[in-house]
């Protein structure tokens, strides 16, 4: 296909130049019919891809569908994740009337537009189940006290309409729902993909996914280096921060919040004082505002700042984060290099292990599987180590890369009760292998 477009883009006169050197004008047309479909179906596969492919969220959120009406349904998550892909499955699967609503609409005029909407979704209902679906629900002006009104109403009223809410600024929605929502929603969230679903949807191997992370929306564009980390910057990281943060929290400092971001994702792996942060950044602030904006970057699916596993909320609270993003995707594109560049070199690649390992953990404890920390004391390191039911599971990554400290999971278990100790890479758990399993399996 690369080839056949090479030689044709560009050139409207390719029919001419066919018929010139005598060859028939049949050939040209067909010529260009076949650069035709080939582009076009090269254009769809990512949407077909991901539409065949089903997540556990859309088989979750449809079962709650066809459930008695009880509560809201709220599908959040991070920009370009497939939420609206998800819903529609779902919503497809339950063979539902089923009207459809996007806060993007340039005709938004506040709360009366999303009254509308229920007003149409309230006819369907008339005629037996059915549902409504706002989709950016965030961006209608307050939208959360217009939802809570109509949604009592159809509750007097024993209307059997349901109501399933997507949005992509999860800390507008937290905000709305905590505020007038109490009690009336659940929510499905929405993280970025495994690398088993990316594996199951678009055939990736580790490294692949290692280097291009979990972004279906991107996933075409894999082979075409340049152009899949500009589409990850304007697309993702650029229209997350300006729509998702800025234009909906007050930040005093923006440019400061980008060059943290950008920090985080250079050091993604590595323990650094919000002092030293500040350092880095050459910016006259205070470390309360870089706690704040590093807060608000992992509310939006981005980076985290990891707290030190201590035994005592106080003392985690106080310590200084460990940061990692939450898609690797993030790294390379703002890093610059192709596959073949990354594996060169083993420093790089080996934070990408590391960081993939992070997020596979992060993505469970945002799902409530676990809770998620690091852990240090003088030159001893546990890279991670994931909480549940009051069980301490210490996870030690070997990924080749040099390191500032020495393993400490035997150090810890000195000072702490361990369930579980796991080594992943060299000789222990084979990365392909954590990766690709829930993170449930391995935690005691």
């Amino acid at each position: 296909m690369r080839r056949l477009a090479t030689g044709l883009a560009g050139r409207p006169d390719a029919d001419t130049t066919l018929v010139a050197r005598g060859r028939p004008r049949a050939i040209a047309i067909h010529r260009h019919r076949v650069l035709l479909v080939v582009l076009s179906n090269f254009t769809q596969y990512t949407a077909q891809t991901t539409m065949a492919f089903r997540r556990v969220e859309s088989r979750l959120l449809a079962d709650r569908l066809q459930e008695p009406r009880r509560f809201l349904q709220v599908v959040a998550g991070p920009r370009q994740v497939g939420k609206t892909t998800l819903v529609q499955q779902a919503v497809d699967s339950v063979r539902m009337p089923c009207h459809w609503a996007n806060g993007d609409e340039p005709t938004l005029r506040g709360a009366a537009w999303l009254e509308q909407q229920w007003e149409a979704a309230r006819l369907l209902a008339a005629k037996g189940p059915a549902t409504l679906v706002v989709d950016e629900v965030q961006k209608a002006p307050h939208w959360s006290e217009t939802v809570k009104r109509l949604w009592d109403e159809d509750t007097r009223k024993r209307r059997k309409l349901r109501v399933v809410l997507l949005g992509s600024a999860p800390l507008r929605i937290q905000q709305g729902l905590t505020e007038s929502l109490a009690g009336r929603f659940e929510v499905i969230g929405v993280r970025q993909w495994s690398f088993a679903e990316m594996h199951a949807a678009f055939g990736w191997d580790l490294d692949r996914y290692l280097c291009h992370g979990g972004y279906p929306g991107s996933a075409s564009l894999a082979r075409d280096p340049v152009r899949w980390q500009r589409y990850v910057r304007d697309a993702l990281i650029e229209t997350t921060i300006a729509r998702d943060v800025l234009l909906l929290t007050r930040v005093d400092k923006p440019a400061l919040m980008r060059r943290l971001f950008e920090l985080a994702c250079r050091y993604s792996g590595q323990q650094l004082s919000f002092t030293k942060m500040l350092g880095q950044l050459q910016d006259a602030g205070n470390t309360v505002t870089l706690a704040h904006y590093l807060q608000l970057l992992d509310a939006a699916g981005m980076v985290v700042g990891l707290q030190k596993y201590a035994g005592d909320v106080a003392r985690q609270r106080g310590s200084s984060p460990k940061l990692q993003v939450h898609d690797t995707a993030l790294m390379t594109a703002l890093d610059g290099r192709n596959l073949a560049e990354a594996r060169k070199d083993r420093e790089h690649w080996g934070r990408l292990v590391e960081s993939a390992v992070g997020a596979h953990l992060l993505h469970a404890a945002a799902r409530g599987e676990c809770e998620l920390f690091y852990w240090r004391d003088g030159g001893r390191e546990v890279d991670f180590v994931a909480t549940r039911k009051g069980k301490a599971t210490a996870i030690e990554v070997k990924s080749g890369r040099r390191r500032d400290h020495l393993p400490g999971i035997a150090a810890m278990a000195e000072q702490h009760r361990l369930a579980r100790k796991l080594l992943v890479g060299a000789d222990g758990i084979a990365v392909e292998e954590f990766l690709r399993r829930p993170v449930s399996d391995w935690l005691a």
